[in-house]
C-alpha cells in the first residue's frame, strides 16, 4: 500500500486565516481528506481547513531552499 506524506494530525490552538481556493483545489483537498481518513483509520475525513494546515506545514518543513534562506 502506498503511504501518504501526512500521518495523524495534532490538534493545536488555531489562528484564524481566511482565504479563497479554486474549486479544483477544494475538490482535491476533499478527496485527499477522504483517502487520509481511510488510510489512518478515521471514521470521518477531516475538513479541508484541517487537512490543509499540516500540508502547508509539511511543505514549509521540507523546503530546503526556504530553510537555507531562513537561516541567513
Amino acid at each position: 500500500m502506498t503511504k501518504l506524506r501526512l500521518g495523524l494530525i495534532a490538534d493545536e490552538k488555531p489562528v484564524k486565516l481566511s482565504l479563497e481556493l479554486p474549486g479544483s483545489l477544494h475538490r482535491d483537498l476533499m478527496e485527499y481528506a477522504a483517502v487520509h481518513a481511510r488510510t489512518n483509520g478515521l471514521t470521518d475525513p477531516l475538513s479541508p481547513e484541517k487537512i490543509a494546515v499540516p500540508m502547508i506545514g509539511r511543505f514549509i518543513a521540507t523546503d530546503r531552499a526556504f530553510a537555507r534562506l531562513r537561516k541567513q
